[in-house]
């Protein structure tokens, strides 16, 4: 661009002398002829001009330069070119192209900076620009992009949130495999050496390479490790003393044993020839990264090291994480608890739809129902905040209120044709009406919005369900998602809400309402940010906790409550009064408290878990339902039986509003709920709950599973409080024919289900004698009434430990070694986890005088069965 401009100094005489100063005294300083004739901005003068420029500038007396006021001037124009700048057009997704003005000069970082500082593009802040689908480099100059010119067209690409926890641990579980793998090829070769060595020694004292070099590509058989098992260890143990060896570099290894291990590290895709280091290099699949020529064979194998990375997630972590979950080691309960357990495994919510289809392909299928459900229900509300973000943006602050009720009436309610109410005209802001003006044509009018409908929008999460996830969607409208997959709608409304922010109002809401719409413009109370972050962990509190953890699971619970103590105190320090790692302590504590018999102290620390789960968590997180079960079980134990009767009925609530009447933790509470019940002779409600959690665990743990014996036994019981023996009898029947055949007829469980059997019977028998001394004399037989005990507290509060994972076995004479270690419990009982058999039967670890076992962590921490293993 060429422009004139009077303000820079005059040419001068083309002879070049300098001009003296009009002052008086002054000395002369360059003057315009040293100057070229034509002035050229943006650094590209001449070198002449450049080194003119470095020449120090002699002084000037009175401060005053040729080109200020007061001094003559010829009145030339001096002509200055820039560079001139050019237009590209800008495509980012969900608003139409826009032409932005800019200069060779710029990088391509100043483009970003323009774009996050627009009102239409500032929520883009994860983003890259492509060129013709390659990405541009933010630090570069745009003259130096290769085929950027005037009118070229830079794409907006999302960049997908990078779960950076996620590829950690992958990694971590992916690695050690290949770490054996690693050591067992060099311990292989070695051991080949060896027998070389032995059978020729003369060849190799001459330095001659044995006559045959093992393959490193091809591991050791299960024969070859079955013949050399003996060797095997010592062979691995020479294998890492060697790797710490030639690491050192200490000179010391021998040439043959650097051999070994460079071949093994090879074999492994090690980018180290002397020990194991396998990296992952994130852009090798890149299409805008290019590698140099004489790296093909390097990028090959990083490469295939990706590859395998991700052979590795499809065949071993997700079906293992599906295993875990057939065998309930982890019972996520929505979609933040599912999206929890498949992260600690490294695999990304992207595979959510390869995840479900294992599911559905799976034997167990009945018993993945839960998890089904839930992933559906997950793969649902993240299409459908995908299209809710592209939703926003062309939506007036006004009509927000608006906007976000159209599209949650199009999401859930069942009204075929909602209608949405644009803001009134006055409600804009003059700014935006003059935005509005200077609009390109063809731009997107901000009241798009307002004609979505629910099957365009369920057909566009149809859509992006198949292109994020991989998963077809068999449903057209909320009405068929619910009927086909068996889904709630309060269920749907609260992950939408979780997910994206939106605040609405708390009542009852009609959405099978085909007459009226759902939700109105007042439902909508606010909309938050929700941001991503990585929690800090506080290393030292944290090594306290686990500290006690490891005292507990070796029987020092003492110990293991002061040090848990001490890492409360930390995290305290650390965190503020209020963080999940502060509820987790506290949650302990409570387990420890309660343990020891200190049940007042377990109520005083359990009551703060529950308040602090509330406030961090959510009210209704399915770690503030075990927070409200735990409180439950020490309020009965303290003898506050209506408390624990609401708090149970509260926690019933939660998990009906999470997810559904259907789920494996139903049978926990409703087997709680029911045992209350039974404590307080509400025997016909006691039932019904009972009955439930027997069917539920019937579904999830199978018939012949232990949980459902426990069951059959609970129900069993009320039934005898009601007098009636013969189901009473039938559904003991059932868990003694299980206990039988899954533990034996010598099991102490077997025993004692054999001997209230046989009071049963008895209690059967004298009934029915009674009844026909009735049926023979009539109403005027003397006979004594009979007499049915109602159930103590302490047999319902044993039930309850034994159905929560306690178990308390009286100590004999053999355990006073043992009981040392616990001289604040008075000698009497120890405890340890029932949940991995059944919470109803004792192994013979039991038995001997010897430390708790590991699995005693499962109890007295408690796991949240949400999945959540924070530990």
């Amino acid at each position: 661009m060429v422009i004139k401009t009077d303000e820079l100094p005059v040419a001068a005489p083309a002879d070049g002398a300098r001009e003296p100063s009009s002052q008086a005294g002054g000395k002369g300083r360059p003057g315009a002829a040293a100057l070229p004739s034509v002035m050229l901005l943006n650094g590209d003068c001449p070198e002449s001009l450049k080194r003119e420029e470095r020449a120090p500038e002699p002084p000037r007396e009175n401060g005053l330069d040729e080109s200020e006021p007061g001094e003559e001037t010829t009145g030339q124009e001096v002509i200055v070119i820039q560079d001139t700048g050019f237009s590209v057009k800008i495509l980012a997704p969900g608003i139409e192209p826009f032409s932005l003005q800019v200069s060779p000069q710029e990088m391509v970082q100043e483009i970003h900076q323009v774009l996050m500082d627009r009102e239409d593009t500032c929520h883009r802040t994860c983003f890259s620009l492509h060129l013709d689908g390659n990405m541009l480099d933010h630090f570069s100059e745009l003259r130096s992009v290769e085929g950027l010119q005037e009118g070229s067209v830079l794409r907006v690409v999302e960049d997908e949130c990078v779960e950076a926890q996620n590829r950690v641990d992958l990694v971590e579980a992916g690695l050690e495999p290949r770490y054996l793998l690693f050591m067992k090829l060099a311990a292989l070769q070695l051991m080949q050496q060896k027998a070389s060595k032995m059978e020729n020694p003369t060849s190799l004292e001459n330095g001659d390479p044995p006559s045959s070099e093992p393959k490193p590509e091809d591991p050791p058989g299960p024969e070859a490790g079955s013949e050399e098992e003996g060797g095997s260890a010592s062979g691995l143990a020479k294998v890492k003393e060697l790797a710490e060896t030639i690491a050192s570099d200490d000179g010391t290894a021998d040439p043959r044993s650097r051999e070994v291990i460079r071949n093994a590290c090879k074999a492994v895709g090690s980018i180290s020839c002397t020990a194991f280091d396998v990296r992952f290099n994130p852009d090798i699949f890149s299409p805008g990264v290019r590698f140099p020529e004489s790296c093909q064979e390097e990028v090959r194998d990083q490469k295939q090291l990706l590859k395998d990375a991700a052979a590795f997630l499809l065949s071993c972590q997700i079906p293992g994480l599906v295993k875990d979950c057939i065998d309930h080691a982890v019972l996520p309960m929505d979609g933040a608890t599912l999206a929890e357990v498949m992260r600690q495994r490294g695999i990304n919510m992207r595979y959510l739809g390869k995840v479900l289809d294992l599911v559905l392909r799976s034997p167990a299928r009945e018993q993945l129902d839960h998890i089904y459900k839930i992933g559906i229900g997950e793969l649902i509300t993240r299409s459908a905040k995908h299209i809710f973000k592209t939703y926003l943006q062309g939506v007036e602050l006004s009509g927000l209120s608006a906007a976000i009720s159209h599209f949650l009436n199009c999401f859930l309610s069942s009204y075929p044709n909602p209608v949405a109410h644009l803001p009134a005209d006055e409600l804009i802001s003059k700014k935006r009406n003059r935005r509005r003006r200077n609009r390109p044509p063809g731009a997107a009018d901000n009241t798009a919005w307002a004609v979505m409908t629910p099957q365009e929008l369920w057909k566009n999460i149809c859509q992006e369900a198949k292109n994020y996830f991989g998963f077809s969607l068999e449903c057209e409208t909320v009405d068929q998602a619910v009927e086909t997959y068996g889904l709630q709608k309060i269920t749907l409304l609260r992950e939408i809400s979780l997910k994206t922010g939106i605040q609405i109002l708390l009542k009852e809401y009609s959405f099978d309402s085909r007459h009226k719409p759902a939700f109105t413009e007042e439902d909508v109370l606010n909309i938050f940010p929700v941001v991503k972050h990585v929690n800090p962990k506080a290393s030292d509190a944290f090594h306290f906790f686990q500290s006690g953890q490891a005292k507990v699971q070796q029987g020092f619970l003492k110990e293991g409550c002061e040090l848990i103590n001490e890492a409360l105190n930390l995290f305290n320090n650390v965190y503020g009064a209020m963080h999940v790692e502060i509820c987790a302590c506290l949650r302990l504590l409570a387990r420890l408290h309660y343990i020891m018999g200190d049940y007042a102290e377990a109520l005083s620390n359990q009551q703060k878990a529950v308040l602090m789960s509330e406030r961090v968590m959510g009210i209704e997180h399915p770690n503030t339902i075990q927070e409200y079960m735990h409180l439950a079980l020490y309020c009965f134990a303290s003898s506050q039986l209506s408390t624990a009767l609401s708090l149970l009925y509260r926690a019933r609530y939660l998990t009906l509003l999470v997810f559904g009447e259907d789920h494996p933790e139903m049978a926990l509470l409703d087997n709680n709920i029911g045992l209350v019940l039974h404590g307080v002779m509400e025997y016909d409600l006691s039932l019904r709950f009972l009955e439930n959690a027997l069917a539920v665990s019937t579904k999830y743990h199978g018939p012949k599973s232990l949980k459902v014996a426990l069951s059959h036994h609970l129900v069993a019981r009320v039934y005898e409080s009601k007098a009636e023996f013969r189901s009473a009898l039938q559904h003991e029947k059932e868990g003694y024919t299980i206990y039988k055949t899954q533990l034996g007829e010598d099991h102490e469980k077997t025993k004692e289900s054999s001997e209230y059997l046989k009071c049963l019977t008895q209690q059967a028998v004298a009934l029915q004698r009674t009844m026909n001394e009735i049926y023979r004399s009539g109403s005027s037989a003397n006979i004594p009434p009979l007499k049915f005990t109602a159930p103590s507290m302490a047999s319902v509060l044993e039930q309850l430990n034994v159905i929560n994972g306690i178990l308390f076995i009286p100590l004999s004479a053999a355990f006073v070694g043992f009981s040392v270690l616990l001289p604040f419990h008075r000698r009497r009982t120890w405890v340890r986890s029932a949940r991995d058999w059944g919470a109803d039967s004792v192994p013979a670890a039991c038995v001997a005088p010897a430390p708790l076992p590991p699995s005693v962590c499962d109890l007295l921490w408690d796991r949240p069965r949400g999945a959540v293993d924070r530990k």
